[in-house]
């Protein structure tokens, strides 16, 4: 079922791991960076969980950061390898965002979070596979193919981040960017057996992120352990004068408290989440971890969000607005694809866009503009705008009680590619447990806590606003008490 082996082989180490290789002269950022483009370059084939690998930049990357350390040089994540999601714009490299529209955009700067996380000294490897501009929780929206999971290559790894995180999943690079905006780096990190952390709205920039839906989009991070979510947070946080929706907030260490204690940390159970939609072995699952913090020295708490299960209707009102203003701008006329010999601009319009988008995309912009015209826009967005702030007092209300929310990331195990395609509603409802959080801008982090025939469980931690410290610190303290984090599938070991 899984593999234990640690060993010296590097593809298997954690991103903290490799940086203690690497200062230690165990090996160099080149052997590490070959090592692991050798591993994209041997499973590319069977996961698809990248649109682009950038191997020639990789290894002048790995060449500086070497010469970097032997002169006592570069920074905190000088030499460790990364991948970043298709929608994070990459200076001189293409970024597509999954989609036709834009499969040869090559973007003329670098986004926020890629320059913070270069200047830190991480070398890019690629640029991962996608759902079509976030649009899906399967990653088979993708002008490029579905990507597979490494569990189970008949599976689903997820989305819309599926192909960062099969690629954490398969050892194939020991971390990644994605974004999440109802569930999209959480939902897959559940689905693969990894950590994902989506933090506060505004704690990550999102200059240089291509928008779905602007006051939800947030960028984040998968990887294998709550330590390297961390390590990755403190390069990427902080407000940035290009983003007028990054938060004035003090970045604190996220490394620095990862070692306190749960002891007295009070945890909210949503009596809600535990619902007949949540696999009732996930849900054996999720209540033994939550035990073992208990056991640990954390009090469990049941808790009430008596607005959440509005919380998907309510998304895929604001979300599909926002994405029908956003995606007007690929319009066919200054970048992406151009439909040939239009007849007039109207024609130009309606082929471009008509020939560049996937199905996914013009149904939640169909829907999006149905629901900002005139004569809907009171019935439809304006209340969705409404019930999101009870949401939002929900987990207020909640957070006055317990320190942190807890529950399952996803009602199911990974499901079969093409099982939800044909019934979107049913595909939608996969990210119930995760909308919630995105609503009320909160930060929200998934982690392993177990298996069911023989495929990973997630277990999900919501946290107050620019509680980012101390979801890290009790995930980490979870991954002290358990080996779920540590297990990978057998067939990338």
């Amino acid at each position: 079922m899984t593999s234990n082996r640690a060993g010296n082989a590097l593809h298997l180490r954690t991103l903290a791991q490799l940086r203690t290789g690497l200062a230690d002269g165990e090996f160099s950022s080149r052997e590490l960076t070959e090592t692991l483009l050798a591993r994209i370059d041997h499973h590319q084939g069977s996961l698809n969980a990248f649109v682009t690998v950038t191997a020639d930049a990789a290894l002048a990357q790995a060449a500086i950061a070497d010469a970097n350390r032997a002169a006592g040089k570069g920074g905190p994540l000088n030499g460790l390898p990364i991948v970043h999601k298709d929608l994070f714009c990459t200076k001189g490299v293409r970024t597509t965002c999954g989609s036709r529209i834009l499969r040869d955009f090559v973007s003329p700067y670098d986004a926020a979070v890629v320059s913070r996380l270069a200047d830190a000294g991480a070398i890019m490897l690629g640029k991962t596979n996608m759902d079509e501009f976030a649009m899906g929780s399967s990653n088979e929206t993708s002008f490029f193919g579905p990507v597979t999971n490494p569990w189970d290559t008949r599976l689903s790894p997820g989305g819309s981040s599926g192909g960062s995180a099969a690629a954490v999943a398969a050892r194939l690079v020991p971390a990644a960017t994605g974004t999440d905006t109802g569930g999209s780096i959480r939902q897959p990190a559940a689905l693969t057996g990894t950590v994902g952390l989506k933090p506060t709205y505004g704690r990550v920039s999102r200059f240089g992120m291509v928008a779905f839906a602007s006051s939800l989009d947030q960028a984040g991070v998968i990887t294998r352990s709550a330590e390297d979510a961390a390590l990755l947070m403190n390069a990427m946080a902080g407000i940035d004068a290009r983003d007028s929706t990054s938060a004035d907030q003090p970045v604190p260490d996220y490394t620095a408290g990862l070692a306190d204690s749960v002891k007295g940390l009070r945890i909210g159970m949503v009596r809600q989440h535990f619902d007949a939609g949540l696999n009732a072995a996930c849900a054996d699952r999720v209540r033994a971890s939550l035990r073992a913090l208990e056991e640990a020295g954390a009090s469990l708490v049941e808790v009430d969000l008596p607005s959440i299960g509005l919380s998907v209707p309510t998304y895929y009102v604001v979300a599909p607005a926002e994405c029908s203003s956003n995606l007007s701008r690929f319009d066919g006329v200054r970048f992406g694809h151009r439909a040939e010999n239009p007849k007039d601009l109207l024609d130009l319009y309606c082929r471009s866009r008509g020939e560049g988008f996937g199905a996914e995309v013009k149904r939640r912009i169909m829907t999006g503009t149905y629901v900002l015209s005139a004569g809907y826009y009171d019935a439809y967005y304006l209340k969705a705008q409404k019930v999101r702030q009870l949401i939002s007092r929900d987990f207020s209300e909640t957070f006055a009680k317990v320190d942190i929310i807890a529950g399952p990331t996803a009602p199911t195990t990974a499901f079969a590619l093409g099982e939800k395609t044909d019934d979107p509603i049913t595909m939608y409802l996969n990210d119930i447990y995760t909308i919630g959080a995105n609503l009320a801008g909160l930060p929200g982090i998934s982690l392993p806590c177990g298996f069911v025939d023989d495929l990973p469980v997630g277990l999900q931690l919501v946290g107050p606003h620019f509680a980012e410290a101390r979801l890290l610190s009790c995930a980490h303290q979870y991954q002290q008490l358990t080996d779920w984090h540590s297990r990978g599938p057998e067939d990338y070991a």
